[in-house]
């Protein structure tokens, strides 16, 4: 059992209406929403690492979106929820702003009530390892990584909290980061500036400038066994895996919130077609395969695979996808033979016949319809 997690309360999945009870600006770009349910029964426990899933309203109320924000607060506190969200403002006229950070920065103030499932997410702690923790965060990818933070505190686990970000004007949670780290001598903080301020440097608010490099992790971790937690825009993503991959880091030793095909990390071997006779089909106990029936595919399948979704991006394939954790549907495919386990409970049960290929995995040979 994870010794970071909370009992799991009955009736997980669900939307119900949380109302704010609070709004923050942490930075220039970044807000916080403190959360607490209407109904008592609606708050549910949640692991450092995960988040919830909001359905915000658009076009005058009359569509939503669904969107995923981490929890960034402490998984110790009792009764409602922080999220973190940064306005992502549109970098030209002839794209639209981001509509869900938007619409919360914009228009949602104390006593406003959202609509929210979850927790969801298996970015989270190892709780049975004693292996020193290293937290790398790069923009506001920092918010699971401050609830992880703030876990680990309550651990003897050793801690290295390293994040980058463009200077102190966007540097959100900075304070409660180091209030947190400073509870523990064995915890280690390091903030990296990209674009540092005259006044950033002259209250010391940083602690190296550019970006964080294989030299820098490399003077920051002394020679150890660690497990790596990644969270950030897709470049820093791309740059820091590289980097531990080059350190010899192994890959189950990285783990990462990454909204996107893990193809965008790390480019994987992939598994050889197995050719198939028109009138026989290679179906074996210890070798399940997964066919793609409209891309005339048949692949064994690899166990090692986070879902369908990610192995049929590892063929080359680009099936539709959008929140990757069982909540929006855009990724249902009809099944049109075998059987599949789902690691993540769907938010709805997908007919018979259909499967949601972001939270299952095959149970043996499987046939889809992509």
């Amino acid at each position: 059992m994870n010794a970071y997690a909370a009992p799991v309360s009955a009736g997980r999945s669900g939307f119900r209406e949380l109302k704010v009870v609070a709004k923050v600006r942490e930075s220039a770009t970044i807000s916080s929403f403190h959360l607490e349910p209407l109904e008592p029964a609606g708050w549910r426990p949640f692991e450092p690492g995960q988040f919830l899933v909001f359905r915000i309203p658009v076009q005058d109320g009359n569509a939503f979106v669904l969107r995923n924000y981490s929890v960034s607060c402490s998984p110790r506190r009792q009764g409602s929820y922080r999220i973190t969200v940064k306005r992502e403002a549109a970098p030209s006229a002839d794209v639209p702003d981001g509509v869900s950070s938007c619409y919360l920065h914009d228009h949602v103030e104390v006593g406003d009530v959202l609509l929210a499932e979850g927790p969801r997410g298996d970015f989270t702690l190892d709780g049975e390892s004693k292996r020193p923790a290293v937290l790398l965060s790069g923009g506001v990818g920092l918010t699971p990584l401050v609830a992880m933070l703030h876990a680990l505190a309550a651990t003897e686990r050793k801690a290295f909290f390293i994040h980058a970000s463009d200077n102190g004007v966007v540097h959100a949670l900075r304070d409660e980061v180091e209030e947190v780290a400073a509870s523990r001598s064995d915890m280690t903080v390091h903030f990296c500036y990209r674009f540092p301020t005259e006044k950033d440097r002259i209250a010391g608010r940083h602690h190296s400038e550019g970006v964080v490099t294989r030299e820098l992790l490399q003077r920051l971790l002394p020679l150890d066994d660690y497990d790596f937690y990644l969270c950030g825009p897709s470049p820093f993503m791309q740059a820091v895996y590289g980097m531990l991959r080059g350190l010899g880091v192994p890959k189950q030793r990285i783990s990462h919130e990454f909204f996107g095909p893990a193809t965008l990390l790390e480019t994987p071997a992939k598994a050889a077609p197995v050719e198939l006779q028109p009138t026989a089909r290679a179906v074996s106990d210890e070798a399940p395969t997964v066919e793609f029936r409209k891309s005339r595919r048949t692949v064994v399948w690899d166990a090692t695979a986070e879902s369908l979704l990610a192995f049929a991006e590892d063929q080359g394939l680009s099936p539709k996808f959008s929140c990757r954790a069982g909540v929006c549907g855009t990724c249902k495919s009809r099944l049109i033979s075998g059987e599949v386990d789902y690691f993540e409970e769907p938010l709805d049960e997908p007919p018979a016949g259909e499967v949601l290929l972001c939270c299952s995995k095959p149970r043996g040979s499987v046939i889809l319809d992509i």
